[in-house]
C-alpha cells in the first residue's frame, strides 16, 4: 500500500532537545462492553500502560509453539534472510521479523480471538499487524534491549501517527526476575521523550541488533524511574504482556542457564495507518513496518 504524506506532529522527535511531551491521547480507546477486559482492567491498562495474563496459553499450546521457535531457529535456510536477526557478538539469532510468513501455526494465533478481541478492545478499532516476530534469549549468551519506547522508533521511521498501537509478547519460557525479563515503568506511557539526533540512513540494519539512536539519555531514565519506578514482566510460560506503545521498557542481558524466548506481535489500529517516517530519510522495510493494513479477521 502506497504511504501518504506525513500530517502535522504531535509528537516530533529525533531533535535537538530531549524536551518530554505530555501525551494527548488515550491508552484505551474502547470500553467494557467491546470485549473481554471488564472496566476495572481497562481503567488499570489505562494508568500503568500494561496488562499481564498469566495461563494465557495452555500448557499443550506453549510445547506447540516452543517447537515452532525451535524448528525456525535450527532451518540454516533462514539464516541469509534480511529478517533474521543475529545477536552482534555471538552470531547467533536473535529475532525473527515477519514470523507469520514462516509460521502457520503463528499467523493463525495472530488472528485468535483471544488477542483480536482485546486488541480491538484497547484500540477501539478494527486493527492489523504493524510487526510481528519471535526473540529469543538464550542463556549465558541473550543479550538484553536498552530503555526505549516503540512509538519513538515508530513515529520517527516508520511514520506511525498516533500512539494508538498495543503489543502483547507472549512468554514461552518461564520469566524470572533474573534471565532478562522485559522491565517497564509503569505510567510512563503518558510522556513521549523525544529522541536527540539525526536518523542515519538505513538505521534498522545496526539498530535491530542493539539501538543507539532514538534512546533516552541517562537523566531521562533516572527522571522517569524516580516518577514511575520499575516493574518486571515475570510469570510462568504461557503468560501475556499487553503493553501501550509509549510504554518506556528494556531489558538485561541473561547470563542465567535458563533461556528466554517470547512471540512478539504489534496491532495498530486502522484508523492509525502509516504516513511518510517523521524523522528518517526514508521507511523501514515492510517486515519491520507492516503498510498492509487489511484488517485481521
Amino acid at each position: 500500500m502506497s504511504t501518504t504524506v506525513a500530517p502535522s506532529d504531535a509528537y516530533p522527535t529525533r531533535v535537538s532537545a530531549e524536551d518530554p511531551i505530555a501525551r494527548e491521547h488515550p491508552t484505551v480507546w474502547g470500553s467494557a462492553s467491546d470485549g473481554p477486559f471488564d472496566a476495572e482492567a481497562l481503567a488499570a491498562h489505562e494508568e500503568r500502560g500494561f496488562t499481564i495474563l498469566e495461563d494465557f496459553l495452555s500448557p499443550a499450546e506453549v510445547d506447540t509453539f516452543s517447537a515452532e521457535l525451535g524448528r525456525l531457529t535450527s532451518d540454516t535456510s533462514l539464516r541469509g534472510d534480511e529478517r533474521v536477526v543475529t545477536e552482534k557478538a555471538s552470531g547467533e539469532v536473535r529475532s525473527i521479523f515477519e514470523v507469520q510468513a514462516f509460521s502457520e501455526k503463528i499467523d493463525a494465533l495472530s488472528r485468535d480471538p483471544r488477542l483480536l478481541d482485546r486488541a480491538r478492545q484497547l484500540l477501539g478499532s478494527e486493527v492489523y499487524l504493524h510487526q510481528t516476530r519471535v526473540n529469543y534469549m538464550p542463556g549465558f549468551k541473550g543479550t538484553g534491549f536498552y530503555w526505549h519506547s516503540d512509538f519513538e522508533t515508530w513515529h520517527a521511521e516508520d511514520g506511525m501517527p498516533l500512539p494508538r498501537a498495543v503489543s502483547c509478547s507472549i512468554a514461552l519460557t518461564r520469566n524470572y526476575p533474573f534471565n532478562g525479563g522485559l522491565m517497564v515503568m509503569p505510567g510512563s506511557h503518558r510522556t513521549f521523550i523525544p529522541g536527540v539526533g539525526q536518523t542515519p540512513e538505513n538505521n534498522h540494519k545496526s539498530s535491530l541488533k542493539e539501538q543507539t539512536v532514538g534512546v533516552p539519555s541517562e537523566a531521562a531514565i533516572t527522571r522517569m524511574a524516580a516518577d514511575y519506578g520499575i516493574d518486571q514482566f515475570t510469570g510462568p510460560a504461557g503468560s501475556a504482556l499487553w503493553f501501550d506503545a509509549n510504554i518506556m521498557h528494556g531489558s538485561g542481558n541473561n547470563i542465567t542457564p535458563f533461556p528466554r524466548s517470547n512471540i512478539f506481535l504489534v496491532f495498530n489500529s486502522v484508523e492509525n495507518t502509516l504516513t511518510d517516517p517523521y524523522a528518517a530519510p526514508a521507511p523501514r522495510p515492510g517486515y519491520i513496518a507492516n503498510r498492509d493494513y487489511t484488517p485481521l479477521r
